[in-house]
């Protein structure tokens, strides 16, 4: 299989130019479509000779180096880790009795090289914001959650420093900057709520505390903070934060189904069912199922 190009760094679509016409990066990304990593390098290592101050250059060793330590293995279980997978049944039973899926790694050794190309480019041009979710990106997807929730921190305090005058592919700025940045990594917070891991809840606290300094009304932070207070039984603390992202935004069904949710767990009935309203009222059509579900309960206690 040929390895395909990782999301938030990676070009997605190419020009059918001819060489001639093209940029260094143009050619490079053809060259990852069509295969074949010593052709790559040796195109890389021209290109650095040519010009070694092209900040395209070090994303484009960064993509050599995600797509040559990529391994997928085919495996065979009950329980598949991945999302797709094709079920495998015998004559006459419908249950599956296996299922073929596949599973990606990454080779540590080569990614190392990677992360070493990628610093140095975020060393010459630091303002590149994809250069740094690059590296976000592939930490997450090598389960290095320490390195993943470091470089978040790092890219959170360097933002207030430039005023989140970021940049994108090219150099050029980008829209809306500081919630492009933001949204992004409330992204990276679902992702290690989804782990499952209880031991990344602190994780999730640090990325959560940094943000809250630079952004005291960043909401979902405050909620992400609730949450993290909320599964360690930590529950004033939660609503407390909870009951500080209403005042910012009092329509926000999220933030007041987890006020509703707080408040049936300790005990405050009428409390939730009142929270429940309102995240009927203010939601979309999912969170008012949501909270209806929640109501008719509450009202027989």
């Amino acid at each position: 299989m040929k390895a395909k190009l990782i999301a938030m760094i990676l070009y997605l679509a190419f020009l059918p130019l001819n060489a001639l016409c093209q940029s260094y990066n143009q050619q490079f990304n053809a060259l990852l479509i069509k295969g074949g990593s010593e052709e790559q390098l040796k195109f890389l290592k021209e290109w650095e000779k040519t010009d070694s101050n092209d900040a395209e250059l070090y994303v484009a060793y960064f993509n050599y180096y995600v797509n040559k330590s990529k391994k997928e293995i085919v495996m065979f279980g009950k329980d598949p880790k991945s999302g797709q997978s094709l079920a495998l049944t015998e004559p006459g039973n419908k249950e599956p009795v296996a299922h073929m899926y596949s599973e990606i790694s990454y080779d540590r050794d080569l990614m190392k090289e990677g992360y070493k190309k990628v610093n140095a480019g975020i060393e010459k041009y630091p303002e590149r914001l994809d250069m740094r979710f690059g590296k976000i990106y592939m930490y997450g997807e090598t389960e290095d959650y320490e390195s993943f929730t470091k470089e978040i921190i790092d890219t959170v305090d360097y933002s207030d420093k430039i005023k989140s005058k970021w940049t994108w592919t090219d150099g050029k700025l980008l829209k809306n900057p500081q919630e492009f940045m933001l949204n992004a990594i409330q992204d990276y917070q679902v992702k290690l709520y989804n782990s499952g891991n209880d031991d990344l809840l602190e994780n999730m606290k640090r990325i959560a505390e940094t943000i809250l300094k630079y952004y005291p009304e960043h909401v979902e932070s405050l909620s992400n903070l609730s949450l993290v207070y909320s599964l360690r039984k930590e529950y004033d603390k939660a609503l407390e934060l909870l009951h500080s992202a209403e005042k910012i935004a009092p329509h926000d069904a999220v933030v007041l189904s987890n006020i509703a949710q707080i408040c049936k767990i300790t005990g405050n009935i009428k409390k939730s069912e009142k929270y429940c309203e309102l995240a009927a009222k203010y939601g979309n059509e999912n969170d008012k199922k949501y909270a209806r579900e929640q109501i008719e309960p509450l009202k027989s206690k």
